[in-house]
């Protein structure tokens, strides 16, 4: 069998294609980055992880002893919260410790009128129960109703004082403040919406 010229320079192209991508492949050509694969110590990566884990359980101790200071701080500043099961009862609460406080002073200092005001919202778990008290007396009983008011183991406070002079003579005046408690949030009422 005759070789044709075709054939000849087909074989001819077949060989120098072969020769050139034998050069191509072992002379280095390969643009594509080579992969290198990090060598992983398991012993390494589980001594760190170790180290990490021990670092957090150190943490934890020092987090779970301020978590229960702060919760022990946090009972004892709500034991003086007023405790009653209606927001009336606390309220009821706040006038009796003022009639208390007027009853310790001479002469007794009598509460003229009252007004009761809704219980409202304190922060995000707490209400505020708050009454208006109308009372006649001299400037020093006031004082000492007012400093018998602060110091009250109860989370309690006077605020919007409106003092007028009533007697001159007697010396007596005519005050109006309103006294806040601080009460559970269970004691606030809810709207028809079903939020507080």
């Amino acid at each position: 069998m005759k070789l044709q010229t075709r054939d000849i320079r087909a074989l001819a192209l077949l060989v120098v294609v072969l020769v050139l991508g034998l050069i191509y492949r072992y002379s280095g050509g390969d643009a594509a980055p080579k992969v290198v694969v990090a060598s992983v110590d398991p012993v390494t990566l589980a001594e760190k992880k170790l180290a990490k884990l021990r670092d957090t359980a150190a943490t934890m101790q020092s987090k779970e002893a301020s978590l229960k200071d702060i919760a022990a701080n946090l009972s004892a500043r709500e034991k003086g919260m007023l405790t009653a099961e209606t927001a009336a009862q606390a309220q009821a609460q706040l006038i009796q410790i003022v009639r208390r406080l007027g009853a310790a002073e001479m002469p007794p200092v009598e509460i003229r009128s009252t007004e009761i005001g809704p219980v409202r919202t304190l922060g995000a778990d707490y209400g505020e129960a708050v009454v208006s008290i109308s009372v006649e007396c001299r400037v020093d009983q006031l004082v000492n109703i007012l400093a018998g008011i602060q110091a009250e183991p109860q989370l309690i406070s006077a605020s919007d004082l409106r003092v007028v002079s009533t007697g001159a003579k007697e010396k007596t005046v005519g005050a109006r403040m309103t006294i806040s408690g601080v009460v559970p949030k269970k004691l606030i009422p809810t709207k028809s919406g079903g939020t507080r």
